[in-house]
């Protein structure tokens, strides 16, 4: 067996080396350098995250809200101040560029702060006197084990999407991080015990399909959040909610950035080449696909020109825009589906495909900027979502087209028009039917004071991640009718009706 790293579980509050026989390498995609080894692990070794889990939640979810909030204080401050070498591990074994990757750490930062805030997102309600001496009101529970299954793209991002507010609002955690990249997951989670977590309110365990259906499975675990792909995603939901979890699902996308000729032009040839190939396009909220309306179909040179202008690299040169893709095979999909474009008719305005790259960075898995126009659904790059540094532009004669064209796509993650028309973007926010929407804002991720509301094929569960909407996911509200009788109001005789007067 190799002598790399090798990636420990969390159990009961202690790292502890997994028992599997099967492992796999975590690889620098810029590189290709073996950086850790991480285990799939056994039924067992997941059966005991989730006893553990389970033991801890019996005093965790009777811990006072301040003490919950406190440790979240004191969290963001720990990840505030070891954010670059969080930054350094991230770009490591995912590949994007260091900026990008404290990027990735803050968004995630936010929501921790937002945890910080649980006790005032946490009240119930109360109703007094709605009958003679009756009050009613709301408790907002936690449900128990939580459980979370992330993905490779964000892999600070979205744990902390997840586990802070699942364990700030009193229940106790199993994550599952991306197997290609867990090593700043596992960083972020040692300063989280070292904020104070309790042991056994956060456990680990790491591996493939046979892990994530055993958390689907699991009879003690009352809730799955996912965010991945939507082949795995529709499984998930599938199988976590037959065993009658809730379960939240954020899935592929293919989202729309409609482009009105009054726009701003240099704004927005800027945004649009900063969100299609930043992480290398590698964003589920990425605007892989633009729709120039009218006169605006024009601006494709200089669409062009300006991403030429990125630069191509490892992460960690000063001065590249674009890293590699995650895997050899990820970047032979991503070509496969630029073949496929041209194959289909649609005309390439930049290739993208075997950038040269020399030393370290000759075999990493990169790709450059790609730009198809004359593109129109049916064709595979239109209707698959690439996930790669790859922009397909489609042209609309009008908004109204354009609305319609973006809507009859399945999927709704997100969607940006790009006006300086305040009527225009109006009737954009309204007619379109996409769960977040830009106005001159390419990637329209909300802040955790909301919610992220992807739509449609994007999403399976009502309940979005952070915000408002996880509050209500992580708990449930339980309603208490009470009435306290003194000696004038005793009751004198049996009331067979369902009055409460």
């Amino acid at each position: 067996m190799s002598n790399a790293h090798k990636v420990p579980l969390l159990i009961d509050g202690e790292f502890v080396q997994s028992q599997t026989t099967e492992w796999r390498d975590v690889v620098n995609p810029a590189t290709q350098e073996v950086l850790a080894q991480v285990p799939f692990a056994t039924a067992a070794e997941v059966d005991a995250a989730v006893a553990a889990a389970q033991a801890a939640f019996k005093t965790w979810c009777k811990t006072p809200i301040g003490t919950r909030a406190r440790i979240f204080l004191k969290y963001q401050q720990l990840i505030r101040e070891n954010m670059s070498e969080l930054a350094a591990i991230l770009t490591s074994e995912q590949g994007k560029t260091l900026p990008d990757a404290e990027g990735d750490v803050f968004r995630g930062l936010e929501v921790v702060e937002h945890a910080a805030a649980i006790g005032n997102l946490q009240l119930g309600e109360l109703a007094n006197n709605v009958a003679n001496g009756v009050d009613t009101y709301t408790l907002l529970q936690p449900l128990g084990v939580c459980a979370g299954i992330t993905p490779f793209n964000f892999p600070a991002m979205i744990p902390l999407w997840m586990f802070p507010m699942a364990i700030a609002t009193g229940n106790t955690f199993v994550l599952k991080p991306s197997e290609q990249d867990p090593l700043v997951t596992m960083r972020l989670v040692e300063l989280a015990l070292e904020a104070g977590i309790p042991k056994g309110v956060l456990n680990v365990v790491h591996g493939g399909p046979d892990v994530v259906n055993a958390i689907c499975d699991h009879a003690d675990i009352k809730a799955v959040s996912f965010v991945g792909s939507t082949k795995v995603g529709t499984h998930v939901y599938n199988r976590a909610s037959l065993a009658g979890k809730r379960v939240q699902c954020m899935m592929g996308a293919k989202n729309h950035a409609v482009v009105l000729p009054d726009a701003n032009r240099e704004q927005t040839l800027n945004a649009m080449a900063g969100a299609a190939f930043g992480a290398a396009g590698q964003r589920c909220m990425a605007a892989s696909t633009a729709v120039l309306v009218g006169e605006a179909q024009s601006w494709i040179p200089d669409l062009v020109a300006k991403a030429k202008t990125l630069k191509v690299g490892g992460g960690t040169q000063a001065g590249v825009d674009v890293g590699p893709v995650i895997s050899c095979a990820a970047r032979e999909r991503v070509e496969a589906l630029i073949q496929s474009g041209i194959d289909e008719g649609a005309t390439l305005e930049l290739d993208g495909r075997n950038p040269q790259l020399d030393g370290e960075y000759a075999k990493g898995n990169f790709v450059g900027p790609t730009i198809f126009s004359g593109v129109k659904p049916g064709m595979r790059i239109y209707d698959e979502e690439i996930f790669g540094p790859v922009l397909v532009i489609l042209a609309a004669d009008s908004l109204d087209e354009a609305i319609e064209l973006v809507n009859a796509n399945p999927n709704g993650n997100g969607t940006a028009v790009f006006t300086q028309s305040g009527a225009a973007a109006r009737r954009f926010q309204e007619e379109i039917d996409i769960g977040q929407v830009g106005i001159n804002v390419p990637i329209p991720v909300p802040v955790p004071l909301f919610s992220f509301t992807g739509s449609r094929a994007s999403k399976l569960g009502d309940l979005g991640p952070y915000g408002k909407q996880v509050v209500m996911f992580y708990t449930q509200t339980k309603t208490v009718t009470a009435r306290w009788f003194d000696d004038e109001t005793l009751s004198h005789g049996v009331n067979t009706t369902i009055s409460l007067k």
